[in-house]
């Protein structure tokens, strides 16, 4: 094969993981110009089409996406062989781009990454902080930070947190007007603070365990967000209850602005993980940024 042909190749499939032309362009540092006539060249020499243009999307027809699901394992492969090189260097270097929830990102990710980009000053790592469910292999990231129970069962899990729970916390005042619910069924009520999944769009449904069975509930409420952070910001100000990770609240709990209730309902359940593909072949660079979040 041409370099050139490779160079071709590798346009399309940039083209292909962003599905934008102005995407993909700011990634490669081209021109849209550039990169479209690229592409009808490398169109033109295969004798298929690979992509569906239209003014708003960009996507594989068939011949792509299978010339994409081919290509992209055997270019990531490339890339991890050639990172493997800074075994022979004084210090590593090498980019590592990590999706996570911008919670995950904020409490695992960014209080090591001081310490490790001290350390290693020649490693970029690149966070994008979303709460959408991200397919690391499509999307080109080099692993993701999520919770346990929401790592894909053929990836590589490495534990970065201890075991967690999802509290109900209310304000001291909101329980003084309202009263303390002693059963989660109280919650009834209650005002509640609810919770819209991001990656779903559904009410997320508060999660309890009597006697060793788990049950969910629906809860009612005048408040409905799509962050936690803000859920705790309504429970402080005595909106109503709350039901958010435990990490997330515990400067809550320590100052007094919070309580938990229903401790004993509320089960603890696997706490978050670092994964990667299981077919990866790991970097010096990625290998010691998996060492340092490592639980």
């Amino acid at each position: 094969m041409k370099r050139e042909e490779m160079s071709d190749l590798m346009t399309f499939m940039v083209v292909a993981q962003e599905q934008s032309f102005t995407r993909a362009a700011a990634k490669l540092n081209l021109s849209q110009s550039a990169i479209s006539h690229t592409l009808r060249k490398l169109e033109r020499n295969l004798g298929v089409r690979l992509l569906n243009r239209t003014t708003r999307s960009v996507t594989c027809t068939e011949a792509g996406q299978r010339l994409l699901d081919t290509l992209q394992p055997s270019i990531e492969e490339i890339d991890s062989l050639l990172g493997s090189l800074d075994d022979y260097r004084h210090l590593p270097k090498g980019n590592i781009r990590l999706t996570a929830t911008d919670f995950a990102a904020n409490y695992f990710l960014l209080p090591k990454l001081q310490d490790f980009l001290n350390q290693y000053p020649e490693i970029t790592v690149e966070v994008d902080a979303t709460s959408r469910m991200v397919n690391i292999v499509a999307e080109g990231f080099d692993a993701g930070i999520r919770l346990g129970e929401q790592v894909e069962k053929d990836m590589i899990a490495v534990k970065i947190g201890a075991e967690t729970q999802m509290m109900v916390i209310a304000s001291p005042a909101y329980l003084a007007q309202q009263g303390c619910p002693a059963h989660p069924r109280e919650l009834l009520e209650h005002n509640c603070i609810n919770l819209r999944m991001v990656s779903s769009g559904i009410l997320y449904q508060w999660e309890f365990e009597e006697d060793g069975k788990p049950f969910r509930m629906k809860v009612p409420g005048s408040i409905i967000c799509n962050n936690g952070m803000f859920a705790i910001g309504s429970a402080v100000k005595g909106l109503g209850i709350a039901c958010v990770l435990k990490e997330a609240v515990e400067p809550y709990l320590a100052s007094g602005e919070l309580v938990q209730i229903l401790a004993d309902y509320t089960p603890f359940f696997p706490g978050f993980y670092l994964y990667y593909p299981s077919r990866r072949q790991n970097a010096t660079a990625f290998r010691l940024l998996v060492d340092a979040l490592r639980l």
